[in-house]
């Protein structure tokens, strides 16, 4: 099967690692430093500390030594309300959707090809369950609390950001690959501090978590009791019941005028006039939910399904597709709020693009899927 990668699109940033295939790697005169991903060890809860024993992640250790003190009767207090608090964080709002057959992909003239769109084709699923909106920080952070978990941008200490959200000081010491010079390698962005160093999560509780790898997202997933979803359970998720439209609400961008997704409005990637509302993410919650009551199956971020990216399909009647048994890169859908029509119109439903799995970016994030 092929496992070719897309030619890189404007809302996309390039992988973390070189040989990706979403442009080059990050300069080496700037801070971050590019990494293979064979060289990477796997997400891990408990961190090494410098003498080889295990250590608790800073949230959970810091709580450790202020319980240290506590009598037996309010420690046990304090841990059956963190397991009360854990178990509501974990019982994530969802819809049971009862799968049967669905027509995937598309032949739209206004589509990408090349990224195996195509053919459009039946395809069947098992009834499963998905989240009705993207992993809020909100909830990401109470998996970090409750584990000590380290994402992958913390560990390479650097992550991408749009140039546009930086300050000129930042922007001037930021590496930029060549091919989408609108990111920036920065220095300490990660989840907790999406903008960089001196940024934070204040007023964006309830926005998407972004800034996380394949290999997060998979973990934040377990914890939760769930996995990704495949590409077929996301597009599927995506049209809402509806059947070969453009967008889950059906084939007008904005009907009556109405903006329904948070994308990139304005010329790309220097001025964006946010007529939706939103320049950088939007809550997750934002605008109206498609059929399913999902909410920004449209732009908003990306979000990172369970599929090794290929572009080769078969037009036949398949039963629960769940892409190749390997591969270098991972499938993404949805678009996001850097997506313009001019450059790339993927926040179409059969829409999609890959990265590689240690790759992070601000507007890359995901969602749960659960079995049934």
């Amino acid at each position: 099967m092929s496992e070719a990668v897309p030619h890189t699109p404007s809302c996309c940033a390039p992988a973390r690692d070189a040989g990706g295939g979403h442009g080059p790697a990050v300069g080496a005169s700037a801070a971050p430093t590019v990494t293979t991903v064979a060289t990477i060890a796997p997400p891990i809860v408990r961190m090494a500390s410098a003498d080889g024993s295990a250590r608790l992640g800073p949230a959970v250790a810091e709580r450790s030594a202020q319980e240290g003190g506590l009598g037996n009767a309010e420690r046990t207090a304090r841990t059956e309300g963190r397991a009360a608090d854990r178990a509501s964080a974990r019982a994530d709002a969802t819809v049971h959707l009862p799968g049967g057959s669905f027509l995937m992909g598309t032949d739209d003239t206004e589509g990408f090809a090349a990224d195996g769109e195509g053919p459009i084709r039946q395809v069947t699923l098992r009834p499963f369950r998905i989240d009705v909106h993207a992993v809020s920080n909100e909830r990401f952070a109470a998996f970090v609390d409750d584990t000590g978990y380290v994402t992958e941008a913390e560990r390479f200490g650097w992550s991408f950001v749009f140039a546009g959200f930086l300050p000129a000081a930042l922007r001037r010491g930021a590496a930029r690959p060549e091919q989408t010079p609108w990111w920036c390698g920065v220095a300490g962005a990660h989840w907790r501090s999406p903008l960089g160093p001196g940024s934070g999560l204040d007023g964006l509780a309830v926005h998407p978590v972004v800034h996380v790898s394949w290999r997060d997202a998979a973990a934040y997933c377990r914890w939760a009791g769930g996995r990704l979803p495949t590409e077929a359970e996301w597009e599927y998720a995506a049209r809402g019941g509806l059947e070969q439209r453009r967008y889950p609400w059906g084939d007008d961008l904005t009907p009556g005028g109405e903006h329904r997704c948070n994308i990139w409005q304005g010329h790309f990637p220097t001025r964006n006039t946010a007529e939706d509302g939103y320049k950088g993410t939007a809550p997750v919650d934002a605008f109206e939910p498609n059929g399913f009551g999902l909410y920004n199956m449209a732009g908003n971020v990306w979000e990172w399904c369970a599929d090794w990216w290929t572009t080769d399909h078969s037009a036949g009647h398949r039963s629960n597709p769940a892409g190749p048994l390997r591969g270098t890169s991972r499938v993404m859908r949805g678009g996001s709020y850097l997506c313009h029509g001019s450059y790339c119109n993927r926040y179409r439903v059969a829409a999609r693009t890959a990265n590689t799995p240690d790759s992070t970016t601000g507007n890359l994030g995901f969602r749960c899927v659960r079995d049934v």
